[in-house]
């Protein structure tokens, strides 16, 4: 039986809060390897690198973290920590004021650090109420995790899978445009834009959206099964009637 990457994040975090951090690397690993993994994911995946001595690792991975949340300021923190342990002590510091301005700026009267925080326990109970099959709750928790993170996409983007999922194709299109325009090379988010596009009626605008996409990553059979998709429902529509 396959396991959700989200069932293998909690355990994660399980393994994490014993101390074993070679099992949370394990179970991680497994997370990224399917290319669904989160901002959050990255981040303990590097946090638990950097405690077992593996700093480069965990820069890679912290790395990986601040491209799906560039204002995930934990990361941010940590990641000048590893800097620092690697003895790049410049770019350590530039870190840190990194750090320091975004959690300067608050959010919902909050200060961004406080945000952040409630904006994963946010998700963290949608995740809760979907696998308990709460679709319309945990929608309604992850649009109050972007409400305090409007700048995480990694959310958005779950949050866009999930109205996708309740029949709100236009709603979810309204997320995954937002995603592209703010990280033009999320090609994970354009494709699920363009079946948002579909899902809504719009066959040219998906048409659009999936041939960039497959100009982009020409190997991914999801685009070319997307595209089959519209070119066998445009050889199945009436021909139009011949005028007299």
């Amino acid at each position: 039986m396959d396991v959700s990457p989200e069932h293998l994040v909690a355990q994660a975090r399980e393994r994490f809060q014993l101390q074993d951090y070679y099992g949370t690397i394990h179970l991680l690993e497994e997370v990224v390897a399917t290319g669904r993994a989160f901002a959050d994911a990255h981040h303990l995946l590097g946090l638990s690198y950097s405690l077992v001595g593996q700093q480069e690792q965990a820069l890679a991975q912290l790395d990986r973290a601040l491209v799906l949340n560039s204002q995930y300021v934990e990361a941010l923190v940590h990641r000048a920590l590893v800097l620092n342990e690697l003895g790049r002590e410049a770019e350590a510091d530039a870190a840190f004021r990194r750090a320091a301005q975004v959690g300067g700026e608050p959010r919902q009267g909050f200060p961004a650090h406080v945000a952040a925080k409630l904006a994963n326990q946010h998700a963290a109970l949608g995740e809760a109420y979907l696998e308990a099959g709460g679709l319309g709750q945990a929608i309604d928790q992850y649009q109050a995790a972007l409400a305090l993170g409007p700048a995480f996409h990694d959310l958005r983007y779950k949050l866009g899978r999930m109205l996708l999922e309740a029949g709100r194709a236009l709603d979810a299109r309204e997320h995954f445009e937002i995603i592209v325009r703010a990280r033009p090379t999320y090609l994970d988010a354009a494709a699920m834009l363009g079946l948002a596009c579909y899902l809504a009626g719009d066959g040219l605008a998906a048409r659009a959206v999936w041939e960039d996409c497959r100009e982009r990553r020409p190997e991914d059979p999801r685009v070319e099964a997307y595209l089959a998709m519209l070119a066998r429902n445009d050889s199945a529509a009436p021909a139009a009637a011949p005028k007299s």
